[in-house]
Parts: structure tokens; sequence; C-alpha cells
């Protein structure tokens, strides 16, 4: 695995809580310390899986072959960052590692993310009989599981697919993000997209919203955003004639978004800046990029679990023909208390509903469940093993079949 993040942890976690599946185990980094961290909080915590840890820079794929080399593992995990996405793919081919991770490639320069660089990577797969799962996260991930697990069991078209993103978590901090705050704020100030009528529809960031209903939660204000699991699905399903996806948020969160904006700390391109020098002899210039600095000073995602109360509540709204001919609806969701995500593995419901999966995932391609060589979205896999593991891993889910969408 490579990462040592938060969902990182999570998936170590579970990982080792699975012991008879996964035999064989290496936790690799940029700073090996915080590997050793989670290997020592796992123990602490009473689980006995022997694990390895390593440093390495996941942006050299000199470094990541020479880590492969060495431990030969069957299956990559990365929860890196995902600008690395394609540096790891690119060393897995070189040592014939299979590869699974949880979010679509990213240029670092460029705040936008699609599929289109990875499923470049196919035919090298195929050719190597090698597999790639991506995004096998919760969204991505889960939410096209159960997108899958729709389609399998209840529907000859899905016509309509809603995903929606609920956090009615309270960190009791004024401003944080739920994962690293880089990623997560160039996603939510980039244009809205979506899908309809054969064809992409663009939108100004945060531009359309509406009130949801979540379950055992409310009413919550829920904006239209881009989000790459809409890019396979309508692939994958045809039959879709429109999909979206919302993620609700907070007037406190998005006022101070507006000012991050406002005051420049959202740029992602470098600025020269006169530092002063450690040792107090002058001055140098230096280059940053202002969204980097932020990141530093904002809450680390990882430390929000402690005090963190509330749940999230993420799930597909769906509408088509049933296997019946008739036009049918059907909602599909998890909720997850953050409480319990802490208490089980020291971080927040976010990183759980994530790392959790991820996890899962692997354990389908240990048991031989998801093998097969190319580069694969999660839901051209059969979902029911999946599904099965949900419940049984700490994510249980939950169905609505013909309430009203809303949607």
């Amino acid at each position: 695995m490579i990462g040592a993040g938060g969902v990182a942890t999570v998936a170590a976690f579970k990982i080792a809580q699975n012991a008879d599946v996964f035999t064989d185990f290496m936790i690799a980094s940029r700073r090996k310390a915080k590997c050793d961290k989670i290997v020592d909080d796992i123990h602490k915590a009473g689980y006995k899986l022997d694990i390895k840890t390593a440093q390495v820079d996941a942006d050299d794929v000199e470094q990541l072959k020479a880590l492969f080399n060495d431990f030969k593992p069957e299956l990559v995990i990365n929860l890196a960052l995902p600008y690395q996405d394609l540096t790891i793919m690119d060393a897995c081919l070189a040592c014939g590692c299979n590869y699974l991770d949880t979010a679509n490639y990213e240029p670092k320069d460029e705040a936008h993310f699609e599929y289109s660089w990875q499923w470049a990577y196919r035919d090298r797969f195929e050719k190597a009989g090698l597999t790639a799962i991506l995004g096998c996260g919760f969204d991505p991930g889960v939410t096209s599981i159960f997108t899958a697990y729709a389609a399998k069991h209840h529907f000859k078209e899905i016509q309509y697919l809603d995903i929606v993103d609920c956090n009615a978590g309270d960190h009791h901090k004024a401003f944080a993000t739920n994962f690293n705050p880089e990623i997560n704020i160039r996603e939510i100030t980039q244009k809205g997209l979506y899908w309809e009528n054969g064809q992409w529809v663009e939108t100004e960031p945060l531009e359309i919203h509406k009130d949801l209903t979540y379950p055992e939660i409310g009413p919550r204000d829920s904006y239209l955003l881009h989000h790459e699991e809409i890019e396979s699905l309508v692939i994958n399903y045809p039959t879709i004639k429109r999909a979206r996806f919302w993620m609700t948020f907070g007037q406190q969160y998005l006022k101070h978004l507006e000012v991050i904006q406002n005051i420049g700390m959202s740029r992602i391109d470098e600025v020269e800046y006169e530092a002063p020098l450690a040792d107090g002899t002058g001055t140098a210039k230096v280059k940053i990029v202002p969204l980097q600095f932020l990141k530093a000073v904002l809450p680390n995602p990882q430390d929000l679990g402690e005090n963190y109360e509330g749940q999230t509540s993420i799930g597909c709204r769906i509408r088509g023909i049933g296997n019946d001919g008739k036009e049918h609806t059907y909602y599909v969701y998890n909720n997850c208390s953050h409480r319990a995500a802490y208490e089980e593995t020291g971080m927040q419901g976010v990183s759980y509903t994530t790392g959790v999966p991820a996890m899962i995932g692997a354990m389908m391609f240990c048991k031989g469940l998801w093998s097969k060589p190319g580069v694969h979205n999660v839901e051209e896999f059969d979902p029911d093993p999946f599904m099965e593991q949900l419940n049984k891993q700490g994510l249980p889910w939950h169905e609505i079949h013909d309430g009203d969408l809303e949607l």
C-alpha cells in the first residue's frame, strides 16, 4: 500500500482485521515514520499481522520499481495523491504488479480530472496480463457498485441516476476539509458537470443546488458537482439518460471557501515570495503554491476524528424500467458514524468510507473474484461479493424501493 494518510490508516486497520486473506503486507510512503505509526497503532489495538514499512517517493518511478522488485507484491493499493497515479501504474507495469486506486489521475498544474489518462493504459495492462482496478473508494467506488447491483438485480434499464453525498458531521473547527485540503478545494472550485441526453452539460461552480432529505439526517442543501464516476457509468450503462452527482455543504464552509478564493489562496500556480532565512542572516526568494501553503496551515484531516460527531450518508437514487417492465425508483445508501469510525480506527467517517472499500476491492482481487487483465472501473466486476463484504466490514447498506427520490 502506497500512502499513510487517513484513508490509508483505515485500509491498513481493515487489512489487519482480515489476516486470513492478506498474509504479506507493506505500507510505504514518503515519510516512513508515518507508516511506522500506523503499524504501531494497529498492534496496540491487538491485531497481530506482521506489517513491513518502507520509504518511497511515489513521484519517482525508479524508486517505486526498486521497492516493488524487492517486496514483490501481487497487488499495489495506491492511496497516495491523484497526481501520482500514473507513476505508480508505470512501476506496476515494469514490475508485473496488479494495481488498485480510489481516485482518478489529475495533473498537478491543472485542476482537472478525468479517466482518459488511466484508460490509455488498458492495452498495456491487458498485454501484461495484469489487472488495474480504478476508483475503489466510496464515491467513486461503492456508488458505482451500488449502480451495478441495481442493474443486475432490479432494472432492465437504468434511466436516471443521482449520486448523493451528505456529510452531516460536526468536527468543531471553523474550517477544515475531510480529506487532503489541496485535492478537496481543487475539486469543489472547478465547474460542475453532468450527463443528460447523450452529452455533457457544464455549470458554474456550485451553481445548481437544492435541499435533499437524507435518512436519519433530514434535509440538507446539496450542490451539483463534477465527479469522476459519472464518466464511466454512462459508458457502462448506456441507457442512462441523465446522471448527476450531489454533495452537501454548510454555509459556513462555503463562506470560508469564497474568502479563500477571493484572496487568492486557492491558486495552484507558483508565486514568488521573499522569505527570511532560518538562521536570521537575511532573506531568499522562494516559489510557493498558495493552495499548498494553505494546506500546511489548515487542520490535518487525520486529526479530526476525536471530536467528530454525526454521520455521513452516501448513496444512489435511481429511476428506470424494472425487471417487470414498469417504472420503478430505488435508493440504496450507507450511513456511517464518525464516532464509530474513530473508535475502531482512530479516523473520522470520511476516511473510513474510503478506506474500507479499498480493502474490500483488494480482498476481491486476492480471492480471485475480481481479476481481469486490463484497466477496469469497479462497476465492470460482479457487485454481489463486494456488497456482501460491505455488510461484514462496517459499511452496511439499506434499500428503499419505489420511494420519492426528490430528483
